[in-house]
């Protein structure tokens, strides 16, 4: 069996509630940033002394324990190659995945020469964590915790992220996916996890509440020394110019994401409000988006949104999601509009 990213239509126009995006954009600061990009900037490799004092400071750790990384996905993809590259064929090395899960960690494991172990959650999406720890072995070496989790956005205890790291030292990595911690406000940055288990990683991305996705910039923070081997992995160029210019003044510009976060939590309320009174099940997240489920109805669902240019993810090729559909939560005026739209799709209203 082969892994990979389940690629979904971008459409030209309308309202993009289907990637978990920024559906305001990033704070003007990044644009004003990079209409001063000079030519010699363009033209020169960039330097990345100020961009990683400026994330290392917002996480709250020091520069050496920081890898800046071109998105996220290349901080999975480096992570996998580490904990799994040179495998013998006969005795494969484990990768023990939380489904349902980004489809990025089983992708980049398998193709790195791992073999993928699924473990499921719970009933309604609860943490297995007595079934994680029963899936790390002897061959196991890497391990993809989400918190909190895409797409059902439910939060991993802080206690049993670390039973886990336990549970797997000295042999395995555990890497904790934290993409959307910004909204969880939980976070293995604020303590001394990190130096307690030298195999534990967190993951960042900077696409979500700051909104540059498509500037691509992401980081791996732990330990200096659990970091050195994947620092060998990163190309040594590997944020681009516009990237490098636009984190600092995103992460700068505190006033623009605090009130993001304040837009999402009030979509997710809407949200709730409106699954509650059609009689949509859907679990309250900690993210910036909602999963719902619409049983029968989801092509329906999903179909009369796209003819109504409002664009959501339908998650029924997971088969712990059939019948589920992933909401972005973001603008509130967004959310309006796309809570109209699936009354109209849903209550047959003119």
């Amino acid at each position: 069996m082969s892994y990979e990213y389940e690629k979904v239509e971008t459409p030209g126009e309308g309202l993009r509630l289907h990637l978990n995006e920024n559906t305001d954009g990033c704070s003007p600061a990044v644009i004003a940033v990079l209409q001063r990009l000079t030519r010699q900037q363009a033209a020169f490799y960039p330097d990345y002394d100020e961009v990683t004092a400026a994330c290392a400071a917002r996480l709250g750790v020091t520069t050496d324990r920081v890898i800046l990384t071109n998105g996220l996905d290349e901080g999975i993809l480096a992570a996998s190659f580490v904990a799994l590259g040179g495998g013998s064929s006969d005795r494969r090395p484990e990768a023990v995945i939380v489904v349902p899960a980004f489809d990025m960690y089983a992708a980049y494991a398998d193709v790195a020469g791992g073999r993928i172990v699924e473990v499921p959650a719970d009933r309604d999406f609860g943490f297995p964590l007595q079934k994680v720890l029963d899936a790390i072995g002897e061959r196991t070496r890497l391990v993809w915790l989400t918190n909190p989790n895409n797409p059902s956005g439910q939060v991993i205890p802080r206690s049993a992220i670390l039973e886990i790291a336990a549970a797997a030292a000295p042999r395995a990595l555990v890497v904790v996916d934290e993409a959307y911690a910004d909204f969880s406000g939980e976070t293995l940055l604020d303590d001394d996890s990190l130096d307690r288990f030298p195999n534990l990683v967190v993951g960042r991305t900077f696409a979500k509440a700051y909104g540059l996705a498509a500037l691509r910039a992401g980081a791996l923070v732990a330990r200096p020394d659990t970091l050195a081997p994947m620092r060998r992995v990163v190309p040594p160029y590997s944020l681009n110019i516009c990237a490098a210019l636009a984190l600092p003044a995103a992460l700068a510009d505190q006033a623009y994401f605090g009130w993001y976060l304040d837009q999402v939590e009030e979509s997710k309320t809407l949200l709730y409000d409106t699954f509650d009174r059609l009689r949509i099940r859907f679990w309250k997240s900690a993210a910036n988006f909602v999963l719902a489920r619409f049983g029968e109805d989801t092509s329906r669902v999903v179909r009369g949104l796209a003819e109504r240019r409002v664009f959501v993810r339908d998650k029924s090729s997971d088969p712990a999601c059939v019948g589920c559909v992933r909401i972005t939560a973001g603008v509130v005026e967004h959310t309006r509009v796309a809570i109209a739209a699936l009354e109209e799709v849903l209550c047959g209203a003119a």
